[in-house]
């Protein structure tokens, strides 16, 4: 077996109690790991994870991503790149993007060292901002794009084009645009569908819309969106995967489309998404 990386949240509770548990399983049974530690894999850093841990790339069997979703969401945005499959270990509240609870963590260790796992495909999305022909910033996100007003109460209006055609004019709070894996998260909260992650497709969710017809949109993964943004001097934000923001102006457009670069998300024999939503939303 190759080395398997380990990327701790350290600043999250009992995260080094967990990760020492992980590297005594690991070393009675030889394998290698590679841990990092609060400098080398700093999520308060611009840098990428990549550039932070380059010196890992070479010889990665999988990597243990130890936090909640958000930790996970960063993970997956930096390391899509290196193609190497991605398990997580939920330190957080209720995770989507988490495979296992610690509790469980023993018996799922296991399977790891026995080679018993394979991988889902994740579809991730490329985000492109625009401001007149200046092209911003591009961005990948896992989850989610989100265009929203800023903390003030007044309604902002997200014009929305699907391959150039004119969909809807949404006046509210904003407009979400979800993968499937980001189904489970803000889209929901706002009212959006659940969708099992390994579909290809988007969704588009109205946030709070101030009409009673505005619903969530599903559209195809070979799709491209673009938003314009028509806030009459309210402040508004994008936000990617709830992490990286950007003040956004008038007539700023947001391009949307499927991104070449995919994340593989490990998972067991016994892995049911429907039975994980089950678990997950009845608490």
């Amino acid at each position: 077996m190759k080395d398997i990386g380990v990327i701790p949240n350290w600043h999250k509770n009992n995260s080094s109690l967990v990760v020492d548990k992980i590297t005594r399983f690991f070393n009675q049974r030889q394998i290698k790991l590679r841990v990092a530690d609060k400098k080398s894999a700093d999520f308060y850093s611009e840098v990428s994870l990549a550039e932070q841990l380059k010196t890992w790339y070479e010889n990665l069997e999988l990597i243990i991503v130890v936090g909640g979703d958000g930790t996970i969401l960063r993970v997956a945005r930096d390391l899509a790149c290196w193609d190497v499959p991605v398990l997580g270990i939920n330190l957080g509240h209720k995770g989507f993007l988490a495979e296992i609870e610690v509790e469980q963590m023993e018996r799922f260790l296991q399977y790891i060292s026995n080679g018993q796992y394979s991988f889902q495909e994740r579809m991730m999305m490329e985000t492109c901002l625009m401001r007149g022909d200046q092209e911003l910033g591009k961005y990948l996100a896992l989850n989610d794009i989100v265009v929203s007003r800023g903390p003030f109460s007044r309604i902002i209006k997200v014009e929305t084009h699907v391959n150039e055609d004119f969909m809807e004019s949404y006046s509210g709070d904003g407009v979400i645009v979800s993968t499937p894996t980001g189904s489970t998260g803000y889209s929901l909260s706002a009212g959006g569908p659940i969708v099992n992650p390994t579909m290809d497709l988007f969704v588009i969710t109205p946030i709070c819309p101030h009409s009673l017809y505005n619903r969530s949109v599903i559209i195809n993964g070979a799709d491209t969106m673009k938003l314009r943004v028509d806030s009459r001097q309210v402040q508004v934000v994008l936000t990617v995967d709830g992490q990286v923001r950007f003040a956004l102006e008038d007539e700023d457009k947001i391009i949307v489309k499927k991104s070449e670069q995919k994340i593989k998300m490990v998972c067991f024999h016994d892995y049911s998404f429907y039975r994980m939503l089950h678990q997950k939303l009845k608490g």
